[in-house]
């Protein structure tokens, strides 16, 4: 018997990268999947990666925005009808983008930074009253949340209310028995990060702030979810700790990395 047997998690954005390799951690380990993203061609490449490693897994996928409320209250219900239950829920939902804050209007400061809440709120604000037996709710974060990173203030300062969202959530819900926690990747290749990670100045600048010594990929960052997610982090909530090769040790460049 696999760890998460009987358990049913649901996984907002779940077409790729992040998302993708937790949710195939997840099966592997037992659970039933439902997964919701805005493309089902990627939804089943998804299905597919995950089959191949967890044959067996049962896997429910739904077309849908996870920043649309009616979506997510209607995927969430579906995910806990699936089994009766619902266990585990990760969401991934995030926006990217680049440039100095006095060069930005309103509309595309308070975009970028709904971007890293909408979603989360969404999932956690229709998600929770249906976990009755308790269970785990991560999310993701970003070292931007800690180390501040020129050109990166939108997306900073969504990604550190997203942390005390973290906070306050765990400490309305631990007496339920839900934990809510984060990961917090360092720079890793993924879609959010594909208009700049090119770049070979700003990566070997930012490539000297890791010990490590290169980007993260994300099978670097899916086993911290899946800790999150299971029974080994059962004494554990509102917190969110990073998986950056060492980023946070040496913090940012000096200078505009991020205003390309």
């Amino acid at each position: 018997m696999s760890v998460l047997d009987g358990q049913t998690a649901f996984v907002l954005g779940a077409s790729a990268g992040i998302a993708q390799a937790s949710a195939r951690l997840l099966a592997i380990d037992g659970a039933t999947l439902y997964l919701l993203g805005r493309s089902m061609k990627r939804l089943e490449a998804t299905r597919d990666r995950i089959h191949e490693a967890a044959p067996d897994a049962e896997i429910v996928l739904q077309k849908g925005d996870p920043e649309d409320e009616d979506t997510v209250k209607a995927a969430a219900q579906s995910a806990h009808d699936v089994n009766g239950r619902l266990n585990i829920v990760i969401g991934t939902v995030a926006s990217g983008g680049t440039g100095p804050l006095v060069e930005q209007d309103l509309e595309t400061f308070t975009n970028f930074v709904m971007g890293n809440l909408r979603s989360n709120f969404l999932a956690l604000r229709y998600s929770a009253p249906l976990m009755t037996d308790g269970g785990s709710i991560v999310f993701i974060s970003s070292t931007s949340a800690k180390i501040p990173m020129e050109g990166l203030g939108h997306y900073s300062a969504g990604k550190a209310a997203l942390e005390m969202f973290i906070r306050v959530a765990a400490s309305e819900l631990g007496p339920r028995g839900i934990r809510v926690n984060a990961v917090r990747p360092g720079l890793t290749e993924a879609a959010t990060t594909q208009g700049y990670i090119h770049l070979e100045e700003l990566t070997s600048s930012f490539l000297e702030r890791v010990p490590l010594g290169r980007l993260g990929v994300s099978d670097d960052i899916a086993p911290g979810v899946r800790y999150l997610a299971g029974p080994e982090s059962g004494w554990m909530t509102g917190q969110s700790f990073a998986i950056d090769g060492g980023n946070e040790v040496r913090g940012a460049p000096r200078g505009p990395m991020f205003t390309v």
